[in-house]
């Protein structure tokens, strides 16, 4: 109840004191930190905090069963105070390769000019990222009524959306998307089958006896002249214990540029059993090599996992491979299991330690991409502390 007074005491001090007509808003957040050891290569341990995030969403009754909603998710990083540049291999910055860049204050520096330059080259820069800067998340607007929801904006696909869903672990520093049991189309933001699409409408259908189905369509992204148009749809189906979804996605690349996937879950009393597979027509092989498709297909990605519960006390053990699919080495072979125990002292306070571990063939794909070149473990172990307001 707080959270939806503070913001409309805060309008009315703004004005004087005078209380204007406002919408419900409420203020809402994540907060996950955890202490990971990590063994690659090389060992290490860090404090990370896992997609924190902090945002606001409400609605205005608009008559007729009509309401407008809005939503805007804001993410940063609460351990560590100065900004720190990452920067990932597959384009060019100013002609100049990733060893003789240099990091100041969260920006790439190449002798006395600062810039950041897309481009094409295979051993240089794609992208440049400030981890501690204050990103998006999902942020939209849109309206809701008896025909279902519409927004627009920068939203989850309905790919990730449901992918979440049977994630117990989702937004730790054990999530599955991140350690390999769900495809790299979980994750990252843009306009070419990326988890969170940009410049893009959703539309979630009213909820049918447990029938709910869900499309994104993504405004025209130019691609060398070219105009494609990504978008998803998926339908899934709630009613007692089960859960179940399918989805499709594809960025509109014109070749090996779609993705299909199927899973569910089942709740059995004190145990819950969850399953995923995902196969393509190109997009998983690549999102992996983090292409923007004609890279082959065949690539699936599986896992198993289940759980149960003794009070606030859960343990979970999860299973997956994800196999190569195209020609030559786009989307490696792995093997990836995991092993999970957390303890919820409320609804929104969790504690958690888990360990995973992933068995990769090579590093030519983004989730084994830390280990040797000629293949090798990749060990997380993590000691963690959720928090949700």
């Amino acid at each position: 109840m707080i959270k939806k007074i503070l913001p409309t005491m805060i309008g009315a001090a703004l004005v004087g004191g005078m209380a204007p007509a406002v919408a419900d808003v409420t203020v809402f957040g994540h907060l996950d930190t955890s202490v990971d050891y990590i063994d690659q290569n090389d060992s290490t341990t860090n404090l990370n905090c896992n997609t924190c995030s902090l945002g606001f969403k409400g609605s205005e009754d608009l008559g007729n069963g009509l309401k407008a909603i809005f939503k805007l998710d804001f993410q940063f990083d609460m351990t560590e105070r100065n900004g720190k540049t990452s920067v990932r291999k597959g384009a060019s910055v100013t002609g100049q390769t990733v060893g003789a860049l240099t990091s100041k204050g969260g920006t790439i520096t190449t002798g006395t000019t600062t810039k950041l330059v897309t481009g094409t080259a295979p051993n240089a820069v794609t992208s440049v990222s400030d981890k501690d800067s204050i990103t998006d998340r999902d942020q939209w607007l849109g309206l809701a009524g008896n025909f279902g929801k519409v927004r627009i904006g920068t939203i989850s696909t309905v790919y990730k959306s449901h992918g979440a869903m049977i994630d117990p672990y989702y937004r730790t520093a054990q999530q599955q998307r991140d350690r390999g049991l769900q495809s790299g189309l979980h994750r990252g933001a843009g306009e070419a089958g990326q988890g969170r699409a940009e410049n893009t409408f959703r539309y979630d259908s009213p909820n049918w006896n447990g029938l709910q189905a869900a499309a994104t369509y993504t405004m025209q992204r130019d691609t060398g002249g070219s105009t494609d148009n990504p978008f998803s749809v998926g339908a899934q189906y709630k009613n007692g214990p089960f859960l179940v979804f399918a989805d499709y996605i594809t960025s509109d690349a014109g070749s090996d540029d779609s993705a299909y996937k199927l899973g569910g879950k089942y709740e059995l009393g004190m145990f819950s059993f969850l399953a995923q597979y995902e196969f393509d027509d190109g997009l998983i092989s690549a999102r992996g090599a983090n292409q923007t498709g004609g890279k082959g297909d065949g690539a699936d990605t599986w896992m198993l996992g289940a759980s149960g519960k003794m009070g606030n006390a859960m343990a979970y053990f999860g299973y997956g491979q994800a196999e190569k699919g195209g020609s030559g080495s786009m989307a490696s072979e792995y093997k990836v299991w995991q092993l999970m125990a957390s303890y919820d002292f409320s609804k929104r306070t969790r504690v958690y330690a888990g360990f995973s571990e992933i068995d990769c063939d090579s590093a030519d794909n983004n989730v084994c991409s830390g280990v040797k070149s000629n293949g090798g473990e990749d060990d997380k172990l993590s000691f963690g502390m959720k928090h949700k307001f």
